[in-house]
């Protein structure tokens, strides 16, 4: 069977997510971000396109790293305000039957008791089509708002996030038999209380005695996803990570990323397949070429330089207003800057130069044309990297991604390469095709009741 590609919306609960200054484009709807039926809109779109997911970045700071202030992130509404990504989910269920929800949450400001249990719930209202992207945080502010004095160290982050993990495994995989529970008339106990077993964990950073508050969910782990790039990043995610989001620029460097990864995950005793990787695309496209092009150039008339400076600023940790906008990059004192730079052989760029040609095409690859022209390019990438598919970036919400539904997927399910219809079953189901529980050969599986009992 020719390889499908998957594909997943990108978005967040914001107005600008991406690509700064675009909610200002006459089509957006990006405003709207706080109406609910925005959100219900938006998934009809994506399920009427197959998609397979919508996955919702989030931070819980404030890009204030540009000229030390939040001003920019504010003018601009670089990812601020942003609500919550997981509140807008169920909603989006109602008018839904197939498409998956990819959430992010942080594991280094949330409890994993609790946090167990807003997933669970999820799963549950959504008849198991969630996941949940595992990120550790990254902004200052969002450190220093949570009581930090500062952000944890990288190496740290990744050592709490292994015992966050190994506590919701516990409570998701382990805490409840499959048979603890059984509502059936004749039976005078909603749940058996010898099925239902305290974890008992007592670690480094958590203590978690108790048992799991909620009874399995179809999935009982949601599908993880994650988006490590860093090698302590990429192991983490070649351990757990079942969906792996990249943002590689070139097909050089995704080629590269894709196989480590694979590697990885076979050097932890999983099928290397069964991760997904995707990387970040975005697709500009029309009926034309001619369309297409003179979209692109519409776009680009909105958007926003000093808020694509207040997000750079704050994904590379540096304050990009100490530099002259025409001083080369190379003068910087960012390396990943600089290395940005370098994959594209561009090695004299001026900041001015970088921060225009990441306007648009921040995160990953890049495409304009017809529905054939981007159909050739992303079979190009997957057949070229290994990669399974893409994360899609609007530069319009939700215009970009009804142009890709209106006009590419046509063409791709066309050439064969993208479903005609969804599997039935859960989100987990739907990727793997092999049920909804995560199979033996993950890291969670050993914290299953039976294995458990098996060695002691």
């Amino acid at each position: 069977m020719t390889r499908q590609i998957v594909l997943n919306a990108f978005d967040m609960n914001c107005v600008a997510h991406i690509v700064a200054g675009t909610w200002r484009h006459p089509e957006s709807q990006a405003v709207r971000y706080k109406d609910i039926d925005y959100w219900l809109d938006l998934a009809k779109v994506l399920e009427r396109g197959l998609f397979d997911g919508l996955f919702i970045a989030d931070v819980l700071g404030i890009y204030d790293v540009y000229g030390g202030s939040p001003a920019a992130a504010l003018r601009s509404g670089a990812q601020v305000p942003v609500n919550d990504p997981l509140l807008v989910v169920p909603a989006m269920a109602t008018v839904t039957k197939h498409l998956g929800f990819g959430v992010t949450a942080a594991t280094s400001f949330e409890h994993p008791y609790s946090f167990a249990r807003r997933m669970s719930t999820l799963d549950h209202l959504t008849k198991g089509r969630v996941g949940w992207n595992i990120v550790t945080g990254y902004l200052e502010s969002a450190a220093q708002n949570h009581g930090l004095d500062t952000i944890t160290p990288h190496a740290d982050r990744y050592d709490i996030a292994d015992e966050y993990t190994e506590v919701l495994y516990k409570l998701w995989e382990g805490s409840w038999e499959d048979d603890a529970v059984g509502a059936a008339p004749d039976r005078t106990s909603y749940a058996d209380p010898a099925k239902v077993h305290p974890i008992a964990h007592d670690g480094r950073h958590f203590r978690v005695p108790g048992i799991h508050l909620c009874e399995p969910s179809l999935q009982r782990t949601p599908v993880l996803y994650q988006a490590g790039a860093s090698s302590r990043g990429r192991q983490f995610g070649a351990e757990n990570a079942e969906v792996i989001f990249i943002g590689a620029p070139t097909k050089e460097i995704l080629r590269e990323a894709v196989a480590d990864i694979r590697a990885r995950a076979a050097a932890a005793g999983r099928d290397p397949y069964d991760v997904k990787i995707v990387n970040g695309h975005v697709v500009v496209t029309g009926a034309t070429e001619q369309a297409a092009r003179a979209r692109y150039d519409e776009f680009r008339r909105y958007t926003d330089p000093e808020g694509a400076l207040a997000l750079w600023s704050g994904w590379l940790g540096t304050d990009l207003s100490r530099f002259d906008l025409d001083d080369p990059v190379a003068v910087t004192d960012n390396e990943f800057l600089k290395s940005s730079v370098e994959m594209f052989g561009q090695g004299q760029w001026t900041l001015r130069d970088f921060i225009d040609a990441k306007a648009i095409d921040a995160e990953g690859g890049f495409t304009v044309g017809s529905p054939s022209q981007v159909a050739d390019e992303l079979q190009e990438w997957v057949e070229e990297t290994d990669v399974d598919g893409f994360n899609l970036t609007n530069v319009i919400t939700p215009g970009s991604f009804v142009d890709f539904v209106d006009h590419v997927v046509p063409e791709l399910q066309r050439r064969g390469v993208y479903k005609t219809s969804y599997d039935e079953g859960t989100l987990r189901h739907k990727l793997f095709g092999r049920g909804a529980r995560l199979p033996e050969t993950h890291r969670a599986a050993r914290y299953r009741h039976a294995n458990q009992e098996a060695i002691r």
